[in-house]
């Protein structure tokens, strides 16, 4: 592995270079906030579209397939592109590519152009996050960093809930819904496109190293490969389950709108907790809350409404903690120098398993129906929850004292591959 050292002028590494205004660095969130109005009304669009066109609902999961594969991929081209044109010119690009993709949709229900059409989609957003991202990592002193990224995550989460929320309101059978998303993702160029907030040197150029995360955190990997899957059979399986069972378009748009709830209620205790005691007994509590959530969707598949909005929102919202959980523990472990790399390495195992794993349930959902989204995501959960504890019992309790300070985040924001002015933090406890 090389990494190849950016270059700064000198600065104090506790207070980063000159702060940057805060319009500049509040339009860079603002953008994203806006993006996700749309990217969240489009999530909920498609499954019940193709539900009401009378499509198989495995066509749907082929469209969450190719989404991800597209998001695999702009996690190993998007610095490429940055290094090319930069930090604002390349987030206008992948704003472009996103209307793009809304516009596909808008051209009607063609199942196999939507698949393509999700997975720029992908590409685009995958890319988008690593461009806000480190950009904003490069702008913002340590004193207020994890402040402003928990605000970033936040404002996010939110701007998904309102478009999920935003379904309950359009005519289906047209392309209001694209229209909606390309307003938005238009409106998301207008902020970085005006913005004043200096752009990054080039980025760092780093390989993924699986191994050598795996080395440093074992539990932090392995998080990462359980909430890529779990994310991404949640938020793109749990619409289409809903459709098939026959609730209505408002109920599908409540349903997703109340599940970033759970995150927003789940991370701050948890985070909290996992600041004051050994991180994997958290991870571990939250793998075993969302078991919990997943045989009560199943007990309750169908049923009442609201006794289902309050089941999935605790179960993506333990899910989505699993994230800042993970990569939380995995930094707690690494050295400064290793902090690009691992960010990398964390962000693919995260991607990889947002691919494979809803090829897998799209494959046996077309032999055993569309609730097998659940019973997936009880053996994964089940899995990475006995996993950590067996690290726990195999590696000993590391002490409380020795964990960092936990930020929200949320699986649908991954992890930025380039940290600037990481902490000077010494690795403490590795291997677990």
């Amino acid at each position: 592995m090389a990494i190849h050292k950016k270059t700064h002028p000198t600065i104090d590494p506790d207070q980063g270079s000159t702060p940057a205004p805060l319009i500049a660095i509040a339009s860079v969130i603002v953008s994203m906030a806006l993006i996700a109005i749309g990217n969240g009304l489009m999530f909920a669009y498609i499954p019940v579209r193709l539900g009401v066109e009378g499509f198989d609902p495995v066509w749907a999961g082929l469209i969450v397939t190719g989404l991800s594969a597209g998001g695999l991929a702009g996690c190993i081209l998007t610095g490429p592109l940055v290094r090319r044109v930069g930090h604002a010119r390349a987030f206008m690009v992948l704003s472009a590519l996103i209307a793009l993709s809304n516009a596909a949709i808008g051209a009607g229900p063609h199942p196999l152009l939507w698949i393509v059409a999700r997975a720029l989609y992908g590409f685009a957003i995958c890319g988008l996050f690593i461009v806000a991202q480190s950009w904003l990592n490069d702008a913002l002193p340590n004193a207020v960093r994890g402040r402003v990224m928990a605000v970033f995550y936040v404002a996010y989460i939110a701007g998904l809930g309102v478009g999920y929320a935003t379904l309950a309101v359009i005519d289906i059978h047209t392309a209001a819904a694209s229209l909606i998303g390309i307003a938005f993702t238009a409106l998301s160029i207008l902020p970085v496109g005006m913005t004043r907030l200096a752009q990054p040197p080039a980025p760092q150029a780093a390989s993924v190293a699986l191994r050598q995360a795996w080395r440093i955190s074992p539990v932090g990997v392995a998080g990462m490969l359980a909430v890529g899957g779990l994310s991404m059979i949640i938020s793109g399986f749990a619409p289409i389950h809903a459709t098939a069972k026959g609730y209505s378009q408002a109920d599908v748009a409540l349903l997703l709108s109340a599940m970033p709830v759970g995150t927003l209620i789940l991370q701050i205790p948890l985070g909290w907790l996992s600041d004051r005691t050994d991180r994997r007994y958290v991870l571990a509590g939250a793998a075993a809350l969302a078991v919990v959530a997943s045989v009560l969707a199943i007990a309750f598949d169908g049923g009442a409404l609201m006794v289902l909005v309050v089941i999935y929102l605790i179960w993506d919202g333990a899910a989505e903690s699993i994230y800042a959980l993970s990569s939380a523990h995995a930094a707690d472990r690494a050295r400064k120098d290793e902090l690009l790399a691992l960010s990398s390495s964390m962000l693919f195992a995260w991607s990889l398993a947002g691919f494979i794993v809803p090829g897998i349930v799209t494959a046996l959902s077309a032999v055993f129906g569309t609730a097998t989204f659940i019973y997936v995501g009880i053996v994964i959960a089940s899995v990475f929850c006995l996993f950590v504890l067996w690290r726990v019992i195999a590696a000993g309790r590391v002490p409380a004292a020795a964990t960092g300070s936990f930020a929200p985040m949320s699986a649908q924001a991954p992890l930025p591959v380039e940290l600037a002015f990481a902490p000077d933090e010494v690795v403490r406890h590795r291997g677990d």
